[in-house]
């Protein structure tokens, strides 16, 4: 099954898009339970935020929604943040802690190795390639992946997220200048909050395909969807909310092709 969407720009950024999907196969569908069908945790209409906000981006996107395998997840199934409530590479529970299966229908571990191999494994190996032909055309490759989330999950966070949540793995997934460049555009945003490693310190797209010494700078921003968007069913998007988010996330892109340009990156 075909599920990876890539679209080649000749920029310097690479746009990450694991969660937008929304489609399930058939023989997943069967085994959720009504919450599980909801899919009431996917990163909504994050794709259309960005869309347009610069002409030489490239995107990676998969179609498949997260409750079939999160590609942003560990290939083991390791905790990203240990000690603390989430959800695992084949999630089995929403992100309130509620089942999404019918009892008996969660996948066992030999389903979860044919959906890494089939879905999980496919969506790097597209970025890593898209990472390599815009690192051999400019030097150095930025990997921007966007994410978005409600911005009250009690089961995940206290309190409300802020809006902008930024994440290099301790910084140590991109080079200092590039975590700063988008923290300082994000802490200007007015009307906006942010946080650098907070909550969200990036998954595993991030982490696995960060490698500054080599080129390879990766940044995660997750958004609270009240900047854009109802955070209730049907999930409506909000234009006039979100475009005031786009101009802000356009300067982040540019600020970042930016350092690219002029030769800030090592």
């Amino acid at each position: 099954m075909g599920v990876i969407e890539v679209t080649r720009g000749d920029g310097p950024i690479v746009l990450g898009l694991p969660h937008t999907g929304t489609e399930v196969p058939a023989e997943v569908w069967a085994g959720l339970n009504e919450t599980g069908r909801a899919l009431a945790d996917t990163d909504w209409h994050v794709d259309r935020l960005y869309d347009g906000l610069r002409d030489d981006v490239t995107t990676v996107r998969t179609r498949l929604h997260r409750y079939a395998i999160d590609v942003n997840r560990p290939p083991d199934g390791a905790s990203l943040y240990p000690g603390q409530a989430t959800t695992g590479l084949c999630p089995v529970t929403d992100f309130d802690g509620r089942a999404i299966y019918r009892e008996g229908q969660a996948p066992d571990a030999a389903e979860v190795t044919r959906r890494r191999a089939a879905w999980h494994a496919p969506y790097h190996a597209a970025l890593a390639a898209e990472l390599g032909r815009v690192k051999a055309r400019h030097g150095l490759a930025i990997l921007y992946d966007c994410h978005s989330i409600r911005s009250v999950v009690p089961q995940l966070f206290a309190d409300r997220l802020p809006d902008f949540n930024i994440g290099t793995n301790l910084s140590t997934s991109c080079a200092p200048l590039v975590e700063e460049t988008v923290a300082a555009r994000a802490a200007t945003a007015p009307g906006y909050s942010h946080v650098v490693n907070g909550r969200f310190r990036g998954g595993w797209t991030t982490r696995s395909h960060g490698r500054p010494a080599e080129g390879v700078h990766a940044i995660q921003m997750e958004l609270a969807q009240l900047t854009y968007m109802e955070e209730v069913p049907p999930w409506r998007y909000d234009a006039a909310r979100a475009n005031e988010l786009r101009v802000n996330l356009a300067r982040i892109l540019n600020d970042l092709a930016g350092l690219v340009e002029i030769g800030s990156l090592p």
